[in-house]
């Protein structure tokens, strides 16, 4: 018996078949093109295997959840050009009829690392996965459960308070300019800088403007949910930058909750290469075939 996941991304989709110890057996990727050509390769992908017994798929959105809503399965009103109202679930089903769970990139992200907690023996009965990459995203998972119910949470699109040094910068989101992914997605160092994030060195002021950001999301979340620990992935983030998200989350927080050692509490993925969304679709791939 085999396990899918499908990490569609808005630059990339990694396809995955694994089993039910959530072990990799074989995974490919190919970029996002149109929803034709994309989810057809996802359909051939899966079709080389013989013993699919459920899939999940962890995809950009945004994305309608509500299983009694009538566009269930579908990607809504994405920035992404041409994916806008695109039925994915229906498509993958129409070829592959297998049970399929349906979830943004970010709850699967989460989910896995939530899996992973319990297999390192960590106890964390909550937690929040933020991703910092094309686009900024998160999701929380409380005793098991993805918090949302009219939809998933869009906590990539919170307002924050500016930097006093970031003031003329308007921000980069299509709908909002200034909200967090508008200010620390990872085009914004194009859009700041004129180069991309990777070639920007970390002693640079924009890092420590980023890091206040971010900390500010920390602190909103840590506030609103409690979350048992914050996990930060994606292209944007490092050990490094995390340390001096760390920083400014101290300052700002001036000790009103207790979090522990914030070592412990913003945190790298367990699992590595950013795969933490193919862990997290083997389980709720297999939980969905368990129900």
């Amino acid at each position: 018996m085999l396990l899918g996941s499908v990490e569609a991304g808005g630059t990339k989709f990694v396809v995955a078949v694994g089993n039910k110890d959530y072990r990799i057996i074989d995974q490919a990727q190919f970029p996002t093109t149109t929803p034709e050509e994309t989810l057809q390769k996802t359909v051939d992908y899966f079709k080389q295997f013989d013993d699919i017994a459920a899939i999940a798929i962890s995809s950009f959105g945004p994305i309608e959840l509500r299983k009694n809503a009538p566009k269930y399965g579908y990607i809504t009103n994405t920035p992404k050009p041409g994916w806008a109202d695109t039925d994915f679930v229906g498509r993958i089903k129409k070829d592959i009829d297998v049970p399929i769970y349906f979830t943004t990139d970010v709850n699967g992200s989460a989910y896995g690392e939530y899996v992973m907690a319990t297999l390192f023996n960590q106890h964390v009965n909550s937690l929040t996965y933020y991703t910092i990459g094309t686009g900024v995203g998160a999701g929380s998972i409380i005793n098991g459960n993805f918090v949302g119910d009219l939809g998933h949470p869009e906590m990539g699109h919170v307002r924050l308070k500016r930097h006093p040094d970031d003031l003329d910068f308007k921000g980069i989101c299509p709908f909002h300019g200034d909200c967090l992914e508008g200010l620390v997605a990872g085009p914004t160092f194009d859009a700041r800088l004129g180069k991309p994030g990777k070639d920007v060195p970390l002693t640079d002021h924009v890092w420590d403007i980023m890091a206040f950001y971010v900390a500010q999301a920390a602190i909103q979340v840590t506030l609103t949910l409690r979350p048992g620990k914050i996990v930060f992935g994606g292209g944007v983030v490092s050990p490094e930058f995390l340390t001096k998200v760390r920083v400014e989350f101290d300052k700002l927080m001036n000790g009103y909750v207790d979090v522990g050692n914030l070592t412990d509490y913003i945190v790298m993925p367990l699992v590595k290469n950013n795969g933490s969304a193919t862990v997290g679709d083997f389980a709720m791939a297999l939980k969905e075939l368990n129900k």
